[in-house]
């Protein structure tokens, strides 16, 4: 049975970086992996994700040049690099797993999603 393990949340302040690490176990390699998040009150939302080859990425418009995903390699560990962050990205991240018949896609809504960590806290305050 596969599953997706996040690390990496935290408490930083306004216009700080963070960095978030997903690791896949029992996945097959047709798998692309993501990242979404959950502010207090509101809908999960897709903010990232990467192609099972690492090879090609989306973002969601709110987190567009501020945050990047990266894979290793053809490995199922992904990151999150998020930059200048601010109050509202306050939320629960969680990483995601979808299996993938193409190598250069991957999807950011939730209901695609095959596998789901169990989230870390980031918390973006003064």
């Amino acid at each position: 049975q596969g599953q997706v393990v996040e690390s990496g949340g935290g408490l930083v302040q306004p216009g700080g970086s963070l960095r978030l690490s997903c690791i896949g176990s029992g996945l097959p390699d047709e798998y692309a992996m993501g990242w979404f998040r959950q502010a207090p009150g509101k809908e999960r939302e897709g903010i990232a994700c990467v192609s099972w080859r690492g090879t090609n990425t989306y973002y969601g418009d709110s987190v567009k040049g501020r945050f990047t995903i990266s894979r290793d390699g053809r490995t199922n560990k992904i990151h999150l690099q998020m930059d200048n962050l601010q109050p509202e990205d306050t939320a629960m991240y969680y990483c995601a797993a979808d299996f993938q018949t193409r190598w250069d896609y991957c999807s950011l809504r939730t209901d695609d999603m095959d596998y789901w960590g169990k989230g870390t806290l980031v918390t973006v305050s003064s």
